[in-house]
């Protein structure tokens, strides 16, 4: 397996700036820019395989470039908490898309990366417009209850012995993945740990205090954030594909049939035996984001 290259750029916030990471695979001077950011407690790295896929399609005239948000993976943890909002990791992309200077842009979004990409495809003043949005698992409109699920867990400290014992408990609280191998889990795993620092053992990558804006949330407070999606979503202009795993507990077949049908009116696909996310790993998922994005025959 080919491997990315480790990049920064610099954003900046009241605290005097943070720096963000990303991976890039591919051509880093194709000007087809393909844009893949992930979830609430995951990083980037959880793209290696869409993206060597998107690559090799491609024929290796195609940038993918996978950002660790803010407070995750390599990128900086935030002096103030109150960062950790959409509304800020959207103005850090921004600061991204300004370094890439992109020709042709596409985004991939899981769950909160879907969120990002709404909050700026709906943006009619974006310096290079969105071409193809992939909206994977997300939507305006957010189940509180499980909002309420992932809150159990986020930001909770945790010490693992081994990269092992580390996959078997995120296996457990990411039962939504869907059936994945052995090796599988461990590739999904291991970008997830550091070294804990005292040296007993691997911790979570993430700041923990990405949580306390999370647990501020209360039902009327969602409600108000998912008017304002809306809106933005109903502005979008680029092709989208609404993935969802079949089995989801955060996007409602109710709200994704309403994708379907209004703003950029989303194509639609569910994944059977997923719940909350699909990971984009199965050779079915790939190759969809891949049709999609790059074109049935490619």
């Amino acid at each position: 397996m080919s491997e990315p290259t480790l990049n920064y750029v610099t954003c900046p916030d009241a605290a005097g700036g943070h720096r963000m990471a990303w991976w890039q695979w591919g051509d880093p001077q194709a000007a087809h820019v393909v844009i893949c950011v992930h979830g609430l407690s995951r990083q980037g790295r959880d793209f290696d395989v869409l993206a060597q896929a998107l690559c090799e399609r491609s024929g290796g005239r195609l940038r993918v470039v996978c950002p660790d948000v803010v407070g995750r993976g390599r990128s900086d943890w935030l002096k103030d908490p109150a960062g950790y909002q959409v509304a800020s990791y959207a103005a850090d992309m921004l600061a991204l898309l300004g370094a890439l200077k992109p020709t042709t842009l596409d985004w991939v979004g899981t769950s909160m990366g879907g969120l990002i990409g709404m909050v700026l495809a709906g943006q009619p003043q974006l310096p290079c417009p969105f071409r193809k949005l992939v909206l994977n698992d997300v939507g305006p409109a957010l189940s509180w209850q499980a909002i309420q699920r992932i809150g159990t867990y986020l930001g909770v400290p945790v010490r693992f012995d081994s990269i092992e014992q580390a996959a078997e408990a995120l296996r457990l609280i990411s039962a939504g993945f869907g059936p994945h191998t052995r090796e599988q889990w461990l590739a999904l795993t291991a970008p997830m740990l550091k070294p804990a620092g005292d040296g007993k053992g691997l911790m979570l990558h993430y700041d923990p205090a990405i949580a306390l804006p999370f647990r501020a949330l209360t039902p009327e407070s969602s409600a108000q954030g998912e008017a304002v999606l809306w809106q933005l979503y109903d502005a979008i202009q680029a092709d989208t594909l609404l993935l969802r795993g079949a089995q989801s507990d955060l996007l409602t077949p109710q709200t994704a049939l309403a994708m379907t049908q209004r703003g950029p009116r989303a194509r639609l696909v569910e994944f059977p035996g997923v719940g909350h996310a699909p990971t984009l790993v199965a050779a079915n998922q790939v190759q969809t984001v891949c049709d999609f994005l790059l074109g049935a025959s490619s």
